[in-house]
């Protein structure tokens, strides 16, 4: 008993520390609605790597491996492709990476203590940030779905906006694949939460994605903006499946699309875990005519996006115009349910 709560106290002390260190680095928050500027980790770059001159740098990042991690998970003859080096010292490169990213198995404490490093955004609103725990959380990927007007694009316009209030200085992406992303709504939530609205536009990345096959260019040139020297804490995608419902008609080509959206929710938390960022998502639906019980509710995507993404949220309109949120899938909370209005200005709280 003695042993286990020193070993306890260890853990706690160890915690400690790590708190005062990430507070200390911590940028300050906005004053007069100014965005102060934050700066970014550094990470591996391939230069570091033995044998990896700019040229052959320069040749994986044209193939696709342009990260540290990209060359770590990557086979022998996939490297030796793309750079033309021997398979030998593809194997040498191979191993360097890992051992950079010091990949293997690690104790249960130092997982715990790799989580202190995840971080929730509040919305501001206190029934949606309660059911998540605290707000939507960073290093994991966060769908919502939900029928048309149910508040899905709602919640992504304010998560541009508090991501910049939690994180001053820091940048927001935005992939719109409906034409749904409206400046105007950014500068009412904007001025709501006190900020300068032009400060808080300039730093939405904002991309319109015209087919599935644009939406997964954009997702992955995320990890190039981060690579110019810009902190990106939230990526939003609204919508997930459109453009995949609209182009993968019928059964004989179900396949081939639930094999691009895994490729594509990987992309995004690999993007989520890289960034320490916040990746948001909305759904589309469809009615099951075969549920006599029940909400025929379903969402798009099937068991795909569903494993992929890390929390879960059935957004559903309630009584006087008022929107619920349903968590259904978290990996350490409760089932639950919120409500909030949507307000000019923000999104209001009520108790259920």
């Amino acid at each position: 008993m003695a042993r286990q709560k020193a070993v306890m106290k260890s853990v706690e002390d160890e915690m400690e520390e790590y708190e005062m260190n990430a507070s200390n680095s911590n940028p300050e928050k906005p004053e007069g609605g100014k965005l102060q500027p934050v700066k970014m980790a550094a990470e591996p770059e391939l230069s570091d790597l033995p044998g990896v001159g700019p040229a052959t740098a320069e040749k994986l990042t044209a193939a696709g491996f342009g990260t540290v991690m990209a060359i770590a998970v990557a086979t022998p003859g996939e490297l030796t492709e793309a750079s033309g080096m021997s398979e030998a010292a593809c194997r040498k490169v191979i191993q360097a990476a890992r051992e950079m990213l010091m990949m293997g198995f690690i104790t249960g404490e130092e997982v715990m203590l790799k989580r202190k490093a995840v971080q929730r955004i509040k919305l501001d609103v206190a029934s949606f940030d309660n059911l998540l725990g605290g707000g939507l959380e960073t290093g994991s990927i966060t769908e919502c779905f939900g029928e048309f007007g149910s508040g899905k694009t709602q919640i992504g316009h304010l998560l541009a906006v508090r991501a910049q209030i939690e994180y001053p200085g820091c940048y927001v992406v935005y992939i719109d694949t409906e034409n749904t992303f409206r400046p105007e709504r950014i500068v009412q939530f904007a001025e709501g939460a006190g900020l300068d609205p032009t400060d808080v536009l300039r730093h939405i990345k904002v991309a319109r994605a015209h087919n599935s096959d644009h939406q997964m260019l954009l997702a992955d040139k995320v990890l190039d903006i981060m690579r110019e020297g810009l902190t990106i804490k939230a990526v939003i995608i609204d919508s997930l499946t459109a453009h995949f419902r609209a182009e993968f008609i019928g059964r004989g080509t179900l396949a081939e699309r639930q094999q691009k959206l895994n490729k594509h929710m990987h992309t995004l938390l690999k993007t989520a875990e890289q960034a320490n960022a916040v990746v948001y998502v909305t759904n589309q639906v469809m009615a099951k005519p075969d549920t006599f019980f029940g909400d025929p509710t379903q969402a798009i995507g099937g068991h795909i996006v569903a494993h992929a993404s890390t929390y879960r949220i059935y957004l559903r309109k309630g009584r006087k115009s008022s929107r619920v949120a349903k968590l259904i899938d978290a990996p350490a909370l409760a089932d639950g349910e919120a409500a909030f209005f949507v307000k000019e200005n923000k999104l209001e709280s009520i108790e259920l």
